[in-house]
């Protein structure tokens, strides 16, 4: 009886469909024995070394996710044009071709459970330092549990970082279009915490470019945006007022 109210407890402390890390069961009491016991009585299953899963529950990558943000604490989020999907802020749907992209810090590490797990779709993770993990994030809903997930005007520097190895900077432009409604203050908090030059950069040409009413409400002068010129390709346009060279195609679009 002991026993069952324990991994019922266990059970119903966190959300369905969620995984369950080793790490946070072993602080909570849960001996790698007991775990193992309560695997041969089917209450739970393993999907790899570290982690487990109610039995009848089908694990999906936002159920990891969760586990890995409540869990251990990480800041691994959704970000760049998965974050912007998850919002419904842009029509290109990264989910739709079987792709997500995750943001954690530059010390921050995927499980190795979850890396080889296979997945419906193709994890893209990327650790980076160049925005702090506490700004520009907000909660949304995932059925029965919640994740933070990147807010548009970060999603959008997230996509920049990328650019323009890893993201068309002209489908960045088209992400900047929609989005009208940003708040100043925000995102004048993100561009002054962010530390890439290159993203400082082509965030506000493009904002400027656009000509979005918030733009008129940044204060440039308290953005660093470095020195010397940066240039993203060899043929390109030179922009003079954010020493920058862009594609013909991005200084063309209208």
């Amino acid at each position: 009886m002991e026993k069952e109210q324990k991994i019922n407890h266990l059970l119903n402390s966190q959300p369905p469909g969620v995984v369950y890390l080793s790490s946070w069961l072993t602080k909570n009491g849960f001996s790698t024995q007991l775990l193992n016991r309560y695997k041969k009585s089917s209450w739970i299953y393993s999907i790899g070394p570290g982690a487990w899963m109610r039995m009848g529950d089908k694990p999906n990558y936002q159920g990891a996710l969760y586990a890995l943000q409540e869990q251990a604490n990480l800041s691994v989020h959704p970000g760049g044009k998965t974050a912007l999907s998850l919002l419904g802020k842009t029509h290109y749907l990264e989910l739709s071709t079987k792709q997500v992209t995750l943001f954690g810090g530059s010390e921050e590490k995927l499980p190795a459970w979850f890396s080889k797990y296979s997945w419906e779709v193709k994890i893209n993770y990327f650790s980076s330092s160049f925005l702090p993990p506490n700004i520009g994030l907000q909660t949304l809903e995932q059925g029965a549990f919640s994740l933070l997930v990147s807010n548009s005007a970060r999603a959008l520097m997230e996509c920049l970082y990328l650019s323009p190895k890893k993201q068309e900077l002209v489908e960045c432009y088209e992400i900047m279009e929609g989005l009208n409604n940003l708040r100043p203050k925000q995102v004048q908090g993100l561009l002054e915490a962010c530390t890439s030059v290159k993203v400082k950069r082509l965030f506000l040409y493009m904002a400027e470019k656009v000509g979005h009413d918030w733009f008129k409400y940044m204060s440039l002068e308290n953005i660093y945006l470095g020195k010397g010129k940066r240039s993203l390709l060899k043929d390109g346009v030179y922009i003079s007022k954010y020493q920058i060279t862009v594609p013909k195609a991005l200084e063309n679009y209208e």
